[in-house]
């Protein structure tokens, strides 16, 4: 939606509503395609065994039949997280198996993959449930595959 669209949007101060809030329901667990709408730089707090670290935030869109869900991801900067990243970018296609890379966190926005998602408990309400990225599957190459012609 534009600036523009946005602007049309506003409401006055003494204009009707009618649209109550809408219940938030995660997708069913399975594999989608997304893309990568945008990321954030940030920073961790550090738990467990990580420090306080740099941190992506990584906003994955999700078409689910008749609706878009976003899933927001963080990726920590750290060593022992560097599996994680790899995941990343080897399922954006900008990193080939064992491959040594540099990371080009604004060269992520726009490219799709394919993931599967889950579902988990909300750590406010546990009652709640909420979608997270799973797992990144690697993007196949262009190159020959065996017992194709």
């Amino acid at each position: 939606m534009s600036d523009m669209d946005m602007d049309r949007e506003e409401l006055g101060w003494e204009d009707e509503i009618e649209k109550d809030s809408q219940d938030f329901d995660p997708i069913p667990e399975g594999d989608y395609d997304f893309t990568v709408e945008k990321f954030e730089r940030s920073r961790s707090k550090g738990g467990g065994k990580l420090p306080p670290c740099n941190m992506a935030v990584v906003y994955f869109r999700i078409v689910d039949r008749d609706r878009e869900v976003t899933i927001k991801e963080n990726f920590i900067l750290h060593k022992s997280m560097e599996w994680k990243l790899s995941q990343l970018f080897r399922g954006l296609g900008m990193k080939g198996e064992g491959e040594k890379v540099r990371m080009n966190w604004p060269g992520i926005v726009g490219k799709t993959g394919r993931a599967k998602v889950g579902q988990q408990p909300g750590t406010k309400d546990p009652a709640k449930m909420f979608n997270y990225i799973e797992k990144i599957y690697p993007k196949e190459g262009k190159g020959f595959t065996a017992g194709t012609f």
